[in-house]
């Protein structure tokens, strides 16, 4: 079965927050644990049933690309004692996502197609069509969303006006973003993909050190092309094969939802669910170039609880 919430009691707990799809245990004042889940969530709204496997495939794809982008910029992980977790440094998180776009697709073509020419402060050109290359990779920052909230589009302008994020850090900001997506597009080419845009989410430490936390170039947190298949179906006009939670998004609107007031989940059938998880499997030896072994299923809970409270010791 997947595992869809935990609320354990973990040993120097001091506080417990429940995200989209992780659960964040603080330890002591130093450390956050964090426990992927098998929830899976579109437009902004947790979905009725959990993805098997979906957070061993998050949670492990996040950590090895942490360990292959730690040289340009320090993150957060520290270990991941089970599947499921990962255990790091606490930071004061930023409240704006930095979403690093490199082709004109998913929410950035919705806002283009509708009419708009500027995203986020950037102005974009006449004449672009769906999953067209931009010249360079832009930046579309969009404020942090508080839980059930939605995120919302922001520009670099507005960011400092509102005093979200300093100059010289919000500086810093874009130049780790963009460096880790140079970074994460090599990874994808050598794997016969295309990194197509992400997001990338930076906290601060009580020392002062902008990290890296959370998840990073995951099918949660990015989006795929092919690339043996991207220039001809751009010139056919054809949707791109993709590996990325937008499938997901697509099923959700072709059955008339988009996270909208008064519309209604469609249901979520046996079929549906392991469609799904067979996807994340894909991505997941895609990316990493490695075959997924699926963890055992069994008192699931009961392993990483178990695991959970092992590390706590070693660490603390």
């Amino acid at each position: 079965m997947p595992i869809t919430k935990t609320n354990f009691s973990l040993p120097y707990q001091t506080a417990y927050y429940q995200g989209k799809v992780r659960e964040v245990y603080t330890i002591t004042e130093d450390f956050l644990l964090m426990i992927a889940s098998d929830r899976i969530s579109a437009f902004d709204v947790v979905m009725p049933k959990g993805i098997p496997f979906k957070g061993q495939i998050l949670n492990q794809l996040s950590a090895d690309m942490l360990a292959q982008t730690k040289d340009i910029v320090p993150n957060w992980l520290i270990s991941t004692p089970d599947p499921n977790v990962s255990i790091g440094k606490k930071a004061d998180p930023f409240p704006v996502e930095m979403v690093v776009r490199g082709y004109l697709v998913g929410h950035a073509f919705r806002e283009y197609n509708s009419g708009k020419r500027e995203i986020c402060g950037v102005s974009l050109p006449d004449g672009l069509q769906q999953n067209e290359k931009f010249a360079r990779p832009i930046i579309t920052p969009t404020t942090k969303a508080q839980l059930g909230g939605h995120d919302e589009d922001i520009s670099k302008e507005a960011i400092l006006e509102q005093g979200l994020v300093s100059q010289e850090d919000y500086e810093q900001l874009e130049h780790y973003s963009l460096q880790l997506f140079e970074k994460g597009t090599q990874i994808a080419n050598d794997r016969g993909l295309i990194l197509v845009d992400t997001k990338y989410e930076f906290g601060k430490t009580k020392d002062g050190e902008i990290i890296l936390i959370d998840e990073v170039h995951t099918p949660d947190s990015s989006r795929y092309f092919y690339a043996d298949q991207y220039q001809q179906r751009l010139e056919n006009n054809q949707p791109q094969k993709q590996l990325s939670k937008e499938f997901v998004r697509e099923w959700l609107m072709e059955n008339g939802f988009q996270g909208k007031t008064g519309q209604q989940i469609p249901e979520f059938t046996d079929d549906v669910v392991q469609r799904i998880s067979d996807r994340y499997i894909e991505l997941y030896e895609k990316v990493s170039g490695k075959p997924f072994q699926k963890a055992p299923q069994d008192h699931l809970g009961e392993r990483i609880l178990r695991n959970c409270q092992q590390a706590i010791d070693e660490l603390v």
